[in-house]
Parts: structure tokens; sequence; C-alpha cells
């Protein structure tokens, strides 16, 4: 096999490929015996038919695609290595020649991991945050709690209000028509939680039990249903019910309640110990972003539009694991929200861009540094993870080695080490006050 690659835009290039005849030809046999199985000849018993009769009948030209489906496949990958090059994207082939007794020839326009020329990354001046905590802010997570360890009490007269939990029959119609998924029965809703379609919530304020109204919205212009889509809608909506949270004092017999302690001084020290400890973490998390941010900042590369392509699939798929935990699916989100997928990426696109663009700036000082991880570093890490598994750390490494899981673990140890060498050689100043 024969490779060259030439560059022909800043992260563009031509990958050009021979093969000699020998391997088309095992490709055309492979081709043979995978059709060949479902191929019905009068004589011949599915699977015997000899492969000059078939060729007769057929045309070689037959196996061409199923050949081609097996051979290009496998020579791209062995071309990319050799030509040492990282694609990050599907290649666009052009094949050139192919045929029985033939050479194939093809040329792959490749889309690959940008260069990156470091800038000024030692020694950045970044703001560090403070970690001490206020007493509003204890009061304020102290209130928080109230919040979540409050009754609903059903009210027997009076009207709703922002923060209460309306019971209520809904239906929707767009000119006079219902409309699928717009009718919902004794549905619970808190009002002011921007659930429903914006202007939903708000007109139901002041409604009292069992009172009826004709609620009109307009469906947002990137709702997620095309027939919605910036659509004038009438809800009919009918309050069963109106809840309210009855809050629990702040007193020694909440913190009882609450917590292991007897008394609500005492458990608020706990809390501004933990709300310290968090600050704490967050300060260092903000500190480790920054120096990052500022190392990327001073750097200077172009990134690939298909990079930010995955890094979105990627940040999709993590939003739709952390509503799973809340109990919610990706389908729902949409439906709440009046979004869809293009719209949700769009919003994360520019977080995406600075994500991939991160990533490559620190892989880039990692090489300029030579940093590395041993495999004791990578066995360490293994071992935090090993009582979840319950597996050994041997055990471990040999199924992160099989799935495929392993180099991903020490390359982000290598990243973690590397923005760590940020941090320390960075400048801090306080924040402004």
């Amino acid at each position: 096999m024969k490779a060259s690659w030439e560059k022909i835009e800043k992260n563009v290039g031509v990958l050009e490929v021979e093969v000699g005849a020998e391997r088309v030809a095992d490709a055309l046999d492979k081709a043979f015996k995978k059709i060949v199985a479902r191929v019905n000849v009068p004589g011949f018993r599915k699977g015997k038919v000899p492969r000059s009769i078939f060729e007769a009948k057929f045309g070689v030209e037959s196996l061409y695609q199923d050949a081609l489906d097996i051979i290009l496949p496998e020579v791209y990958v062995q071309a990319v290595e050799e030509a040492k090059i990282e694609p990050v994207d599907r290649p666009e082939v052009d094949v050139e020649q192919f045929g029985k007794g033939q050479a194939l020839k093809f040329k792959a326009k490749v889309t690959v991991k940008p260069e990156v020329t470091l800038g000024d990354y030692k020694g950045v001046e970044v703001e560090a945050q403070s970690a001490e905590v206020t007493d509003e802010e204890v009061n304020q997570e102290l209130e928080r709690l109230q919040q979540r360890h409050a009754e609903l009490v059903v009210l027997e007269e009076g009207q709703a209000e922002n923060g209460d939990v309306v019971v209520l029959d809904f239906e929707g119609f767009v000119d006079e028509v219902p409309f699928e998924g717009g009718k919902a029965e004794k549905y619970s809703l808190e009002l002011g939680s921007g659930s429903f379609i914006p202007g939903f919530e708000e007109q139901l304020v002041g409604l009292g039990k069992g009172e009826e109204k004709d609620v009109n919205v307009t469906f947002p212009e990137n709702y997620h249903s095309e027939d919605l889509k910036g659509k004038a809608a009438v809800f009919k909506v009918k309050i069963h019910d109106i809840k309210r949270k009855n809050l629990p004092a702040l007193d020694d017999e909440f913190a009882k309640d609450v917590s292991e302690f007897d008394t609500l001084d005492e458990y608020k020290a706990e809390l501004k110990t933990r709300l310290g400890d968090r600050k704490k973490q967050d300060a260092e998390a903000a500190l480790e972003a920054a120096v990052v941010e500022k190392a990327a900042a001073n750097a200077d590369v172009e990134i690939p539009q298909a990079m930010v392509e995955s890094e979105l699939d990627i940040m999709v798929k993590e939003f739709e694991r952390r509503l799973r935990s809340q109990g919610m699916t990706l389908e729902i989100y949409y439906q709440f929200s009046g979004q869809n997928e293009s719209v949700l990426k769009d919003q994360m696109r520019e977080d995406a861009a600075k994500r991939v663009r991160n990533n490559l700036v620190l892989e880039a000082i990692a090489a300029a540094e030579n940093i590395t991880v041993s495999d004791e570093e990578v066995d360490a890490e293994l071992e935090k993870f090993a009582p979840s598994y319950q597996k050994t750390t041997a055990e471990l490494r040999e199924m992160f080695a099989s799935n495929g899981s392993l180099e991903g673990l020490s390359n982000d140890l290598v990243i973690r080490k590397t923005v760590d060498l940020l941090v320390q050689n960075s400048k801090h100043v306080s924040a402004a006050v």
C-alpha cells in the first residue's frame, strides 16, 4: 500500500492511497461469499453458485460496492496511521480506480486536528474568588431548606399566587381545533416555575378553586412542533385545587427535624462550615477555569466546525443524562421548553467551541511540557473506582483496556496535571470588593 498526504488548507488535506490488485481480489472474494449466500440461481442451492456462473449472470461489477465497503475502511485506517494524521471528521472519498485485476486508487479529503501555536501560559494573572461565607449566605441556605421542607396545604378559599401549586384540567386549541398533546386532567403546575409556554402560568394567577378561564398564548417561533410554531392558541382551563406552601418556623425544632443538631445555632454553624467547603471547591474550580481560559486566549488555533459539532453531540448526551437523573427525558424537556435539538445545540454552540479550543490548547501545553502519566498513576486512579465496580485494580485495568477506556483515562490524567501546572504558575489577585 502507498499513502501520501498533502495539506490543501489550514486543517484540510488530501490523502492519496493506492492498494495492490491482490487486496482488491481478496475483497472481491469476501464480497462474493457474502452475496452468494442470499442469491437464488435455478439449479443451484443458495450459497453454492460457482463464482464463474455468478459473474456470467450478474457481472463482476455487482460485487464492487460490497467489496469497496469491505476494503475502504481498513485501508483508510492504515493510511491514516502511515500518514500520521488525526482526522476529526468523516472523509470525502473519491474512488479513482477499482475493478477486477486492478489496483485500488482513491483520494480522501480529510479534516484533521488543528495545529496550536501557544502563547503565554505560565505566569498568567487571574482573579481568585473568596471562600468566605457570609451570614446572608447562611440565611439563604436556611430559606432554601425551609422551602424544601414546606408542607403543601390545600386552600379552601382565596386566589392562586406565584409559588402556589394548582391542580388543573386544560385543553389547547389552535383555530378552534384541539391539537395533539395539548390536553391533560388533574395536572399539578407550580406557578412561576416557567414550565409551560410563556404567558400561560401568569394568566392563572388570581383564579380561585373551581374557576375556569380561556388562556390565550402564542407558541414560540422555535417551538419543537412544526404545526404549532408561532401559532396563537387558546387553552380552556379549569382549576380543581390550589395548594400553598406552609413554611416551617426556623427554630430549634426545625434544626432537630432536618439535622442531628439540637439547636438552630449549632445547625447554622455546621451550615457555615459546609458552605465554606463548597465555596472553596467552587473557588478552586473557578481558578482552574480562569487560567485555562487565559492560556487558550493567548494561543492561536483555528477550530474545524466538525470538532464543534462532535462536542455538541457529547454535550447534548451529557444534558440528557442530567435530565434522566432528575426523572425527566429529553423529549419531555423539549415539550415543556418549546425547544428542539437544533435550538438546544445553538444555545450550547459557544460553550462547545470554547471546550474544543481549551482542550486543544491543554493538549498542546502537555506536549510542550512533556507531561505524561505513569502506570502507577493510572493504577492509583483506577483504585478510586474499585469499590464502586467491586473489582480489583488489575481487573479494572483489564476491563478499561478491553473496552478502549484506558487511553481516555490516561489522557484525562495528563490534562489534569497540565491544569495543575497552569494553576501553580499563575499569579492570583483578589476579587474586587
